[in-house]
């Protein structure tokens, strides 16, 4: 059992917006970062953020020389939100919000406006393939200002450069090239670029794949390509979680734990939300105890969000709606799987692995 490495919303990734936002002279919408803020002291005609998908403090360390671009430039370690995933932590990084506040929790959330689990940016039911409605469900129900948007709004320049924002952008180095030319423009600007990797080869190969090193060497000898090139640029670079090789249970296997819940839970298989039958409270607590206690905490999800783990800022109107009765936190390297996928490696809980990633900064 790991300890648990609790998130900090004064130094987390949800921060660092905040310090772009200030820079830019537009009003923050939350605590700026405080490893960041130096760095901006100085005037630059681009500033240019690349969220590197999965690659946390472990991931950096396990592959990455000392002396190389990455390690090199390395400005500290701060951390994920909670909890620590693509859906979360981004949103957090393209908004400012903490999770509390925007609502984009997990991969799948439960929407009781439909009264389903719904893997959030493919607005599919959960498991399916099946549309979860004829609208886009988590920008209807929890819809928020970007950062890119609201620097633009406030006569700023800003540009957003990803694959799911532009389907041309199908390689890292069409990425960096969309980079080039945005900071060849006249005038300051914010460039915000996100990348999917190493991640996904991480959920498929594992932390400690020849595979991922691979990934991860070409990321960095591509980022301190554009380093050198680029003049007057500020380039940060950072990631959304890290990653931990986890082996894999499926719920559907416990029947009588199966018996306790309203529904499949959502979330994450390392940070699940459960609602639990009335009646049924002690029977499922002695039961998810006694099959996973060694592997998992499990809380009551007031206790979770009393502790503040979802963020310490007003709550969405829909945030409590949205979760359940009880929380179940990943303490070692134990997933608990609601659908038919097989991952070598995950993220989302509390660990170390999971929550501290870096920030590397080429001033």
């Amino acid at each position: 059992m790991s300890i648990l490495t609790l998130p900090d919303y004064k130094n987390c990734i949800a921060n660092l917006p905040n310090s772009i936002l200030k820079k830019f002279d537009s009003e923050p919408v939350g605590d700026t970062l405080p490893l960041l803020d130096p760095f901006l002291e100085k005037e630059y005609k681009n500033i240019v953020v690349i969220l590197l998908d999965g690659m946390g403090k472990c991931i950096l360390e396990r592959h990455l020389k000392e002396d190389g671009p990455f390690r090199s430039h390395l400005a500290g370690i701060y951390k994920s939100t909670f909890l620590s995933t693509t859906v979360a932590a981004t949103t957090s990084m393209l908004s400012g919000l903490q999770p509390c506040e925007h609502g984009w929790l997990g991969w799948d959330c439960y929407y009781p406006q439909i009264d389903k689990n719904v893997t959030v940016f493919l607005n599919v039911e959960m498991g399916t393939d099946q549309p979860a409605a004829d609208y886009n469900l988590a920008w209807t129900v929890t819809p928020y200002e970007g950062v890119v948007e609201r620097i633009n709004r406030h006569g700023g320049q800003a540009y957003l450069v990803a694959p799911f924002a532009d389907p041309e952008i199908n390689t890292f180095d069409k990425l960096c090239d969309r980079v080039r030319e945005h900071c060849e423009k006249p005038g300051k600007k914010y460039v915000y670029a996100y990348w999917n990797q190493p991640d996904g080869i991480l959920h498929r190969k594992g932390c400690g794949s020849e595979e991922t090193a691979d990934n991860v060497r070409m990321l960095e000898a591509a980022v301190g390509e554009l380093a050198a090139e680029l003049t007057d640029t500020l380039i940060i670079v950072t990631a959304d979680h890290g990653h931990i090789d986890s082996e894999q249970v499926w719920i559907q296997d416990y029947p009588v734990l199966m018996d306790c819940l309203v529904r499949l839970p959502s979330l994450e298989p390392r940070a699940l939300n459960l609602f639990v039958k009335p009646g049924k409270e002690e029977c499922f607590v002695t039961e998810f105890n006694r099959l996973f206690g060694d592997r998992f905490k499990l809380m009551k999800m007031d206790e979770a969000i009393q502790q503040n783990l979802f963020g310490t800022k007003a709550h969405h109107p829909q945030f409590r709606s949205m979760l359940g009765d009880y929380l179940a936190i990943a303490t070692g390297d134990l997933s608990i799987m609601s659908v038919d996928e097989e991952f070598v490696s995950m993220h989302g809980s509390l660990t170390e692995d999971e929550m501290l990633i870096p920030l590397i900064v080429f001033s």
